[in-house]
């Protein structure tokens, strides 16, 4: 008998440590993963019937806001401009959960923050709220230019400070009205959500930073870098012939310049006329794989964005070419793969990029080579405006050298001035940019139209960096992204210097 007691003993006791272990697992370890989850409506339920704060923008605009709506759920979450800030402020809904700048700073929002808490010296011991408001980077006036400037066409704009990272502008349509999925309305806010995954466009995808592209010639600033990074190229040498297209190692399909034309020259020439043959030979025949995804890496491809919205898509570079197959005499070895590398250099193949890895990309070349981490949120303010948290800015990635970086700037700035992007000149401000057109296929031709550019006083930093993509496009043209992105660059980039002065 007593070793049945001592036995049974052991099993609750054994059972008793799996339930504690359990509950603490459940409780503490994952507490943070089960309270943040979309669909967790239990903490929504406590939300719904407090006050949250506002989303405020740059320029004092109410992004969001909550309605007293004295019903069941108290609050209902407006947003009073629509579609214009969806990309960034997301959506905060009862049934669908949380988006965008609504899920990042949800603690902020809903005052749960020690700082928030603290402000309010009651806080810890009575009803009264501490919701905090969140103060954007983001203007109004210049998301509202790139809105305009994009018009009904599907693409994206992003526009950024280069010495900050703050995001001044991000849009991408079409796009979704948050309004109707934060509806409280449950019926109502399923049926808006429905209609929009139907869309084969994905209105509810903001594209801007969660959507990948073909980079097209933009990447050609990449392949830039990393022939002068590697010491292969100089704005002297090589001086590439002047050609109609160029066929890499170990096969018999060219890589054709744009309609056939005759391209070449040094480093500053090949980039002003984007020549495919010069820039797909670069990377075959003289830096070779390792030099292209060093400099792609430290551009930020193949890294997580530490942006502060949910869920950044990572661009991507390529990391496997194969083996050495050949080692020519005063070239880059030949590896298995060295067809794809040369598509690389051209942002073809396997490369993607988001709009905002590219405007990353143009904003490391503005900014001396260092890319600084983007952000949307400049500051939480509790009611009475106070300051209780600010966006602490730091260094993302060191895309190139200074010394580089001011090669770079100066390639760039001769496409402006003689080259493909002549269309983002502007008078008093130091420009560089670059156009790029991603092919989709022949059958019927499509293609995705391209800028990148920043801009800024001359001898300084860059103000801004713009990056704009124009999807789906009739035909295959390199003046696609000048003639189409182009435009829709310059507005914005326009708008965020008349801002800045």
């Amino acid at each position: 008998m007593n070793k049945q007691i001592k036995a049974l003993g052991i099993v609750i006791m054994v059972c008793y440590v799996a339930l504690f272990l359990k509950l603490n697992q459940v409780q503490v370890l994952q507490a943070d993963a089960y309270s943040n989850r979309p669909d967790n409506t239990r903490q929504l339920l406590r939300d719904f019937n407090q006050p949250r704060g506002d989303i405020i923008t740059a320029d004092g605009a109410v992004a969001a806001t909550s309605e007293d709506r004295r019903a069941s759920l108290r609050y209902q979450r407006i947003y009073p401009d629509g579609q214009l800030f969806s990309a960034v402020t997301g959506y905060y809904s009862f049934t669908l959960g949380s988006d965008g700048v609504e899920r990042t700073y949800n603690e902020q929002l809903a005052g749960r923050t020690a700082s928030l808490r603290l402000h309010r010296l009651s806080g810890f011991f009575s009803d009264t709220s501490s919701e905090g408001d969140v103060v954007l980077t983001v203007r109004k006036d210049i998301q509202e230019t790139a809105r305009d400037a994009l018009g009904d066409r599907q693409g994206s704009v992003v526009a950024l400070d280069p010495r900050t990272g703050a995001i001044l502008a991000m849009w991408s349509s079409p796009t979704f009205d948050p309004n109707l999925l934060s509806s409280n309305d449950p019926d109502a806010a399923a049926k808006a959500k429905a209609l929009y995954d139907l869309a084969p466009t994905k209105p509810l995808l903001p594209k801007a930073y969660r959507e990948r592209y073909f980079p097209g010639s933009t990447f050609k600033v990449v392949t830039a870098t990393a022939g002068l990074t590697s010491g292969a190229v100089t704005t002297g040498a090589p001086d590439y012939p002047v050609v109609t297209s160029y066929t890499p190692p170990l096969t018999t399909k060219p890589i054709n310049n744009f309609d056939g034309n005759p391209c070449g020259g040094t480093l500053m020439t090949i980039l002003a006329k984007s020549c495919n043959s010069s820039f797909a030979e670069m990377a075959a025949a003289n830096t070779g794989p390792d030099p292209m995804i060093a400099a792609a890496e430290a551009a930020g491809f193949n890294h997580s964005v530490p942006l502060d919205l949910p869920r950044p898509a990572e661009s991507v570079y390529p990391t496997e070419f194969g083996n050495v197959v050949s080692r020519p005499e005063g070239a880059a070895p030949v590896y298995e793969d060295t067809p794809k590398l040369a598509q690389t250099a051209i942002g073809q193949n396997d490369v993607r990029a988001t709009p905002l890895q590219m405007a990353l990309v143009a904003a490391g070349v503005g900014n001396t080579g260092q890319i600084m981490a983007p952000h949307v949120m400049a500051e939480i303010r509790a009611h009475n405006s106070d300051v209780v948290e600010a966006f602490k800015t730091f260094p993302w990635r060191e895309s190139m050298t200074p010394d580089v970086a001011a090669t770079m700037r100066e390639a760039m700035v001769g496409v402006v001035n003689s080259g493909t992007a002549t269309v983002m000149r502007t008078p008093g401000w130091e420009v560089g940019a670059k156009t790029g057109t991603a092919q989709l296929g022949t059958n019927p031709p499509r293609s995705h139209g391209w800028m990148i550019a920043f801009a800024g006083p001359p001898g300084e930093p860059a103000h801004v960096a713009v990056a704009v993509i124009v999807e789906n496009l009739s035909g295959v043209s390199e003046a696609t992204g000048g003639s189409t992105a182009g435009p829709v660059a310059k507005a914005v980039m326009d708008k965020a210097l008349a801002v800045e002065r």
